[in-house]
C-alpha cells in the first residue's frame, strides 16, 4: 500500500530549536558571514592582481586565469569520478576554486615586480579564497549550519550531552528531558572494517527505572562525505528526537550512529567490497553489540535504518537484504542503488570487478529475488526542482521506481516529495517528518 505526498518548499523548511547560547552563533548557510567573506576575497584578489606592466597584463594574468580554469575542470572531473554529483555544485564553488589556483600563480609570478601592498593582498587573498571554497561547499551540502558546529566538527569536539558508559549509572532513575550520547567501539573480527568511533543516543526513557527498558533502535547513516557524528552536527537528530521524546513521556528510539566509510570520503555505499565490508559490520557486529550492551530490543520489527543521500541508498539496501534484522527503513534522497558513477565503473571500483556482487547489493534485484515480504515498511522522501505542477530529480525518480517495486512485493510504502535543495537541512526535515510514523511502527512490540 502506497501513500504519496508532494509539497512545496515553503511547507517543509525545517528550523531547529535553538538554545539561548546559540542565538549569537554565526550562521554559515545563509546570512551576512559567507557574503562578507566572499566580497572581501574578491576585493583582495583584484588588489593583488593590479594593473602592473603590459607583460603582466598580457602574459601572466591570462596564464594565471588559465591555470585557475584548468583547476576547476580537474576538480569537476575528480568529483564526477567519485560520484559526488558536481553538476549540482553552485557556480561560486568553481569560481573560488579557480581563484585560489589563480592566486598561487599570481604570487609566484609577481614576486619580483609586485609592490608590498600587492604581496600583502595576495597573501591574504589565497587563504580567503580557500575559505570561500569551503563556505560554498558547505552551503552546497548544508553540512555545518553554524560556526560553532563547524568548529566542533573540525576539532572533533564532544557531541552535545555526550558521556561515557562508565557514567551512565549516575543518570539512572533520574528524570531528564534530554537523552545521552555514548561512544562505543564495536568489534570488527568478522568484517575487518577499520571503523571510526561510533555512537548511540539513549533517550530519556532508557534511564527511567532500575534497569533500561527494551527500546527499539534505529541505525543512522549519512552521505558520502561523512563522519559518524553527522546526523547530530548536521542533521539535528539530537534536537529532533529529544523534542519527540518530551512529547511522548521520554520514549523514543535508540539511535545508532554508525560509521559507513572508515574515512571522510571513502564511498562504500554500505556494501561488502574492496573499500570495506560495511554491510557485515552493521548487520553482524554493530547490531548485536547494541542489543547486548545497551539493552536494545532484538526483533527485526524493532529495528530500522534511516539514511540521507548515500545513507538513503544504504537504508533500503540493508532492509531488503536483511528483513530478519530490520523491519523498517527511511530512504531520504537515496539513489536507485549503490553506485560510484555508471554501472561499469561501479562494478570495477566498488566491487573489485565482481559483477555478481552488483546483483547481491542492487536493491531492485534483491527484492525481485526475495519475492514477497511478510513485514517490511519503507518511507521514501526526496527533494527536487519544481517545474510546473511537479517536483523532479534523479532521487525522486529512483524513489518512485523502488517504491513501486517494493509495494508490489508486499512492502508498505510512503512517498513524500518536496521542492528544495539536496542538503543536510532537507535530511533533518525528512527525519522530523518520518519520526512519528517510524517510532509508532518500531516501538509496538518493544514495549512488551
Amino acid at each position: 500500500m502506497r501513500g504519496v505526498e508532494v509539497l512545496s518548499a515553503e511547507q517543509w523548511q525545517y528550523t531547529p530549536a535553538r538554545h539561548s547560547a546559540m542565538t549569537l552563533d554565526v550562521h554559515l548557510l545563509t546570512g551576512w558571514f559567507p557574503t562578507i567573506v566572499e566580497l572581501i576575497t574578491a576585493a583582495l584578489v583584484i588588489t593583488a592582481i593590479g594593473w602592473r606592466t603590459r607583460r603582466w597584463r598580457t602574459v601572466w594574468v591570462p596564464a594565471a586565469i588559465g591555470v585557475g580554469a584548468l583547476t576547476s575542470v580537474g576538480l569537476y572531473l575528480y568529483l564526477d569520478h567519485r560520484g559526488l554529483a558536481p553538476d549540482s555544485a553552485p557556480v561560486l564553488f568553481w569560481v573560488f576554486a579557480a581563484i585560489a589556483a589563480t592566486m598561487i600563480v599570481v604570487i609566484a609570478a609577481g614576486v619580483r615586480h609586485a609592490r608590498w601592498w600587492q604581496h600583502a593582498a595576495a597573501a591574504v587573498a589565497l587563504p580567503l579564497a580557500l575559505v570561500s571554497v569551503a563556505l560554498v561547499a558547505n552551503q552546497w551540502s548544508g553540512y555545518y549550519p553554524t560556526l560553532t558546529r563547524a568548529w566542533d566538527g573540525i576539532t572533533a569536539g564532544p557531541l552535545p550531552n555526550q558521556t561515557t558508559v562508565a557514567k551512565l549509572a549516575a543518570f539512572r532513575d533520574k528524570p531528564t528531558e534530554t537523552g545521552r550520547i555514548v561512544p562505543f567501539d564495536a568489534p570488527d573480527s568478522l568484517s575487518r572494517f577499520h571503523h571510526r568511533t561510533e555512537y548511540v543516543y539513549l533517550p530519556p526513557a532508557w534511564f527511567a527505572g532500575p534497569t533500561p527498558p527494551r527500546l527499539p533502535a534505529v541505525v543512522m547513516i549519512g552521505g558520502v562525505i561523512n563522519t559518524p557524528e553527522d546526523w547530530v552536527r548536521s542533521g539535528n537528530a539530537l534536537e529532533i528526537v529529544d523534542a519527540y521524546a518530551r512529547d511522548h513521556g521520554g520514549r523514543a528510539p535508540i539511535l545508532v550512529l554508525v560509521d559507513p566509510s572508515g574515512g571522510l570520503s571513502n564511498d562504500t555505499e554500505c556494501v561488502d567490497g574492496p573499500r570495506g565490508k560495511v554491510d557485515t559490520h552493521i548487520v553482524d557486529e554493530v547490531r548485536p553489540y547494541v542489543i547486548s550492551h545497551f539493552a536494545a530490543a532484538s526483533a527485526a520489527r524493532n529495528w530500522a535504518v534511516v539514511g540521507w543521500s548515500m545513507g538513503g541508498t544504504c537504508a533500503i539496501d540493508l532492509a531488503v537484504r536483511h528483513p530478519d534484522d530490520f523491519g523498517t527503513f527511511v530512504d531520504i534522497s537515496g539513489d536507485i542503488g549503490p553506485n560510484v558513477g555508471d554501472e561499469q565503473n561501479t562494478v570495477k571500483t566498488l566491487y573489485g570487478g565482481d559483477r555478481v556482487a552488483w546483483d547481491r547489493f542492487d536493491p531492485a534485484t534483491v527484492m525481485r529475488a526475495h519475492g514477497r515480504y511478510a513485514d517490511l515498511a519503507g518511507w521514501f522522501q526526496s527533494e527536487g526542482k519544481r517545474s510546473g505542477g511537479t517536483v523532479g530529480s534523479s532521487q525522486i525518480t529512483a524513489a518512485k521506481q523502488l517504491s513501486s517495486l517494493a509495494d508490489s512485493l508486499g512492502v508498505t510504502t510512503t512517498e513524500v516529495y518536496r521542492a528544495g535543495p539536496h542538503t543536510w537541512s532537507f535530511g533533518a526535515t525528512a527525519l522530523a517528518d518520518a519520526l512519528p510514523w517510524l517510532h509508532e511502527r518500531i516501538d509496538t512490540d518493544a514495549r512488551q
